[in-house]
């Protein structure tokens, strides 16, 4: 599929991966749940069981450039394969949706992911899962809201309280070294003075939560340079290395869509760091 991002690389991802996704009943998920007043603030929880069963509780944030992308639904098998993947480890999976631009611009995402983060801790517990034992996983312009979420002054301290762990999976940090595109300029703007304030990357260096970020081998440059980038600045404040995965013959589309497949290569690593900080 080669490494430069695009449609066409996402077409085929999903074709090669759709076929590869077990069956699941629509029963194990409850659709749709309102957690603001948008009509993007929508949430599905994976795996409900009675109150008291206390188990770790994974979100997940699409990608989609900051201007599209959805948690999916009934028949779709994306993103509803990563809620499927952590129903069968034991945990309560939520997939959730945000605003888009250029309707809505930074810093919405943080605005978002943080009513999202509110609305398990406070609901988790109604479906079986442990709201002190929440990891959060964004992927894409998901990586890049949840990393601004642990970041911004307005809600790093709430982050660092509310999460056992994150998952960064090939997001953008330093906006000052990104290439932009229509997309970038859609959600940040076009002031640069704008841009450099909104870049995530010094304040997720400063971060106490674990984070897991990983990286497909073969990636568009761009998100190459960007993980290179965090993970340096992380290792200069911290004087050590988070925890990372190069995730061999990986692009940037395709570690998401095998999850749970029978070709999965991705849950694994993903499960090992769950284990880890919600043990």
């Amino acid at each position: 599929m080669g490494a430069v991002f695009s449609l066409a690389m996402v077409q085929e991802s999903v074709a090669l991966f759709a076929p590869l996704l077990p069956s699941y009943q629509e029963a194990i998920v409850t659709r749709d749940i309102k957690y603001g007043e948008h009509e993007r603030h929508r949430l599905d929880v994976f795996g409900a069981r009675k109150q008291g069963a206390k188990r770790p509780v994974v979100i997940f944030i699409h990608g989609g450039g900051f201007v599209a992308g959805d948690k999916g639904g009934p028949g779709q098998p994306f993103y509803s394969n990563v809620g499927v993947w952590a129903t069968s480890q034991g945990y309560l999976g939520v997939a959730a949706t945000y605003r888009l631009a250029p309707e809505h611009k930074y810093p919405s995402g943080v605005e978002d992911i943080d009513a999202i983060v509110a609305w398990v801790r406070a609901n988790a517990g109604a479906y079986g899962g442990d709201p002190d034992r929440i990891v959060l996983i964004g992927q894409s312009a998901g990586a890049s809201h949840v990393a601004s979420y642990l970041a911004s002054p307005k809600t790093s301290a709430l982050a660092a309280k509310s999460l056992a762990g994150v998952v960064l999976m090939s997001g953008i940090f330093d906006l000052a070294a990104a290439e932009f595109g229509r997309f970038e300029y859609a959600y940040y703007g076009e002031d640069p003075g704008v841009i450099a304030i909104c870049s995530s990357i010094d304040g997720l260096a400063k971060t106490p939560v674990r984070c897991l970020f990983t990286l497909g081998e073969i990636e568009d440059p761009n998100f190459q340079r960007q993980t290179s980038l965090a993970v340096n600045r992380w290792v200069q404040e911290k004087g050590r290395w988070p925890d990372f995965h190069l995730l061999e013959a990986q692009n940037h589309i395709s570690p998401v869509h095998q999850i749970g497949s029978s070709a999965d290569e991705v849950g694994p690593v993903l499960a090992k760091f769950i284990e880890k900080v919600t043990a």
